[in-house]
């Protein structure tokens, strides 16, 4: 461990997430000692520090907004394989799976993400500045994504409880899909200077002076940067039962398993996200946020759609009322918050009063 510790940063975020694959495969589906958990652990939290890096060199080779874009999906596109995956095994707990963690990750990203990188951009200038028009277009998608997928089926009555019909779920996909691809086309194509970050005096921030890494070194960071988020995901599906196990141990409800599931899977993200409002770059922070918002709802409604072919029981995605009360006030204050293009301290608290309202709530509903 002192001769990996010495080795030059490329070279730990290489041997970190392919140790970690071998790690995954060698202990998937078993039940683990305390010590295996531990070590599991150790190398989940290292293969997130080299999916930051390699998403870091991706970015910093095909800029802004591409290199926010990378992130989001890649670590979206293998969350929902974890959830058909695990939706996969049945059971009544697999019904409310795919809305569970939609939601979560919806509130992790747009109160907690947003929220920390607005306080650190605010504390290092008074403001944290950005973009409005990017970032307002941003959230209008998250927020038609999120009403369409998750508070209409609580009001439709084609079916009871709070599920859709079938074409209604076909619907809702087909919808996710074009909103999320006309975004994605509107981020980089046609509008991208709304994306990219600005100075305290609104004017575009010219690109990093580091030279760009090259083309095959960039690759050959696209393919780690894979590979350590499988790490990731796979881990931390694998240490899930001690989570449930400590978490039915202190009398929690099941739904705080995924909440923990969801902080671990967006944790990448998280420490992205924070490292660029801290060089002064809240809008790529904001990116990174809104947009693994966007992807997780924009893919995980047609994945589950198609996966409802082959899988039996219900699907159920329609909020509760305390979750849509939260949905509502996130909405409310996003708008408040993002329409002037500039925040402070203040703003970023509410954001984080938001999201620890919603972790009370998942421990005491």
């Amino acid at each position: 461990m002192i001769r990996l510790a010495r080795l030059p940063l490329e070279r730990w975020s290489a041997f970190v997430p392919a140790l970690a694959l071998v790690l995954l495969a060698l202990t998937w589906g078993r039940s683990l000692p305390s010590w295996l958990v531990a070590l599991v652990a150790c190398f989940l939290a290292g293969a997130v520090l080299a999916a930051v890096h390699h998403a870091e060199v991706v970015a910093h080779r095909v800029g802004e907004p591409f290199g926010s874009l990378v992130l989001a999906v890649a670590v979206t596109i293998i969350e929902v394989a974890l959830i058909v995956t695990l939706m996969s095994d049945g059971g009544d707990k697999s019904a409310t799976l795919a809305r569970d963690t939609v939601f979560a990750a919806a509130m992790i990203t747009c109160n907690g993400i947003v929220g920390v990188c607005l306080l650190i951009g605010a504390l290092r200038r008074k403001l944290a500045v950005f973009n409005a028009e990017g970032t307002g277009a941003a959230f209008a998608t998250v927020t038609t994504l999120a009403g369409l997928s998750l508070v209409l089926p609580t009001f439709t009555t084609s079916k009871p409880g709070p599920e859709f019909s079938s074409a209604q779920l076909v619907f809702a996909a087909l919808a996710s899909v074009a909103l999320y691809g006309l975004f994605v086309a509107t981020q980089t194509v046609r509008h991208r200077d709304y994306f990219l970050p600005v100075t305290q005096q609104g004017e575009v921030m010219a690109e990093e002076h580091a030279d760009p890494p090259s083309a095959h070194t960039a690759w050959i960071s696209v393919g780690l940067l894979g590979v350590a988020l499988v790490a990731v995901v796979g881990l931390a599906k694998g240490v899930s039962p001690t989570i449930e196990s400590g978490v039915a141990a202190a009398g929690l409800p099941a739904s705080v398993v995924g909440v923990v599931i969801a902080l671990l899977v967006l944790l990448p993200e998280t420490i992205a996200a924070s490292r660029a409002a801290a060089r002064d770059r809240v809008q790529t922070s904001l990116n990174l946020a809104l947009g693994s918002a966007m992807a997780s709802i924009g893919l995980t409604i047609p994945a589950v759609a198609l996966a409802s072919i082959w899988l039996s029981g219900p699907l159920v995605l329609g909020l509760g009322a305390s979750h849509m009360v939260l949905l509502a006030l996130t909405v409310g204050v996003g708008i408040l918050t993002f329409v002037p293009g500039r925040a402070t301290l203040m703003q970023g608290g509410v954001h984080l009063a938001l999201f620890a309202g919603y972790l009370v709530l998942a421990v005491s509903p």
